[in-house]
């Protein structure tokens, strides 16, 4: 069973021990802060924008740390067997402040003990249990040295660094490349195995898929929020108190200036911590009903409270929000034949005859250009999207009737005569998600579901002792 107990670093050490944790690790502060280094995972994974390509990561295997030890070695943990040094916590501490933003107090001290020290018992279970595989198995689970270097690579990338930039970067804060390189490490190879293992055995039902496109269809009129969130996990952490005040020192360090989305990355226990805790638009009951709550007191720019569930706490941040409507948006295109408001009735029959070629070739919205482009005297184009309460009366009543991937009958205007197909129609509040995105999203949320219960069942069968 296990035999973990969390505790703070003032009950476990004392004020003297807590104390000289703070020198170690003070003079980190200022270069932290001004270099606004992007943490472990926060490379390929995190990146929203195409970027020039890396440059290759200077060393060809993961670097040792220079420079002397700055705490004695003892002994922090043990997990099943494999010990876990106070150095190896100190240096993750580090870690954690240079890339969280985070600043070292006595009070935020314990908060960034306790996270580190959770953070290495379960790299070690995941290596432990990857090695395991790897023997029964008989395949190479754990990423290479080539892998995480790639990675590396990324994560300076973001920085606007080279790779050895980023490394000396850390070198100088006290940070010696290992201890990136063995988060890293885990992180990577977690990832690829429990995604490997089960990715393959989730399937997302197309009734799954219908069912929230439903409710996110019923829940357009209602207001939609963009959040950012952190999930302190109760159960990771030791307790819902825990994951309280650890919640309250977060927002406490946030509201004083440290990036939300650094803050994510290191503290979340949540899938959306790879992208700085971007959970994009979001509708009321794609969360819990207490986040719900939370987000009708809030207004952009806001920084919730804690927010308990009932496995562990949210912290939520609301970038935006938009009102609800029974307002209809259409997404258009045409083809049409220029006319004159005089044109004969010879003109307006050749010109129909033409449009309706073109619809009969076209099989709806995709083609229905390149249809036109067939036809001489048809030009096609792209309308975009618009509210059919603002589009000429007699595009209005097309767009109210069509169904998507229709093609309307040939509509005279004083420009012309056109034909209309319709490509996409939604509600002015809907979040505007297709059916491979809802996939996606309910995909993510279930193999993040998996590996929360994977780490529990780990945690519950290990032998974990602190010291």
């Amino acid at each position: 069973m296990m035999h973990l107990r969390y505790v703070s670093g003032q009950a476990a050490r004392g004020a003297a021990a807590v104390a000289a944790l703070l020198a170690a690790v003070q003079p980190l502060t200022a270069q932290a802060q001004s270099q606004g280094l992007r943490g472990p995972m926060g490379g390929r994974e995190a990146q929203a924008q195409p970027q020039a390509p890396a440059a290759p990561a200077a060393p060809a295997a993961p670097a040792q740390p220079q420079g002397p030890r700055a705490l004695s070695e003892s002994v922090a943990a043990v997990v099943n067997d494999e010990i876990i040094s106070t150095y190896d916590l100190g240096q993750r501490m580090r870690l954690l402040i240079a890339t969280s933003g985070v600043q070292p107090t006595e009070q935020t001290l314990p908060q960034f003990q306790r996270e580190a020290l959770v953070s290495l018992v379960d790299e070690r279970l995941q290596l432990q249990e990857l090695r395991r595989q790897e023997r029964e198995q008989k395949i190479d689970i754990v990423v290479s040295d080539e892998e995480v270097n790639e990675e590396v690579a990324a994560m300076a990338q973001q920085n606007n660094m080279r790779a050895e930039q980023f490394l000396s970067a850390l070198r100088a804060q006290g940070i010696g490349s290992d201890t990136l390189f063995q988060q890293i490490r885990a992180q990577m190879s977690w990832q690829r195995w429990i995604r490997g293992r089960y990715g393959s055995r989730l399937r997302i039902g197309d009734d799954q898929v219908t069912a929230t496109l439903q409710r996110l269809q019923a829940a357009a009129s209602k207001p939609q929020y963009q959040v950012s969130e952190v999930f302190i996990d109760a159960n990771r952490v030791g307790g819902m108190e825990t994951a309280v005040q650890g919640a309250q020192q977060l927002i406490a360090q946030m509201q004083q200036g440290a990036p939300f989305p650094a803050v994510a990355r290191q503290f979340s226990a949540s899938a959306t911590a790879a992208a700085g805790g971007d959970a994009g638009w979001i509708s009321p009951g794609e969360m819990p009903s207490e986040v719900d709550a939370a987000l009708e007191q809030l207004r952009p720019g806001q920084l919730s409270a804690p927010i308990p569930v009932r496995d562990g706490v949210y912290i939520i941040y609301l970038r935006d929000k938009r009102s609800g409507g029974a307002a209809t948006m259409v997404n258009l295109k045409q083809a049409a034949v220029p006319l004159t408001q005089g044109a004969s009735a010879g003109d307006e029959a050749a010109a129909r005859v033409k449009l309706e070629a073109v619809r009969a070739a076209a099989t709806g919205c995709g083609d229905i250009e390149a249809a036109a482009g067939r036809t001489q005297g048809v030009i096609a184009g792209d309308l975009g999207e618009a509210e059919i309460a603002d589009l000429a009366p007699a595009f209005r009543q097309a767009a109210e009737t069509l169904q998507v991937g229709q093609v309307s009958e040939p509509i005279r205007t004083s420009a012309g005569l056109h034909i209309l197909a319709v490509c996409g129609k939604r509600a002015a509040g809907e979040a505007q998600l297709n059916r491979d995105q809802i996939e996606n999203r309910l995909y993510g949320q279930q193999l993040s579901m998996i590996a929360r219960r994977y780490m529990r069942d780990l945690r519950n069968s290990a032998t974990i002792e602190t010291r």
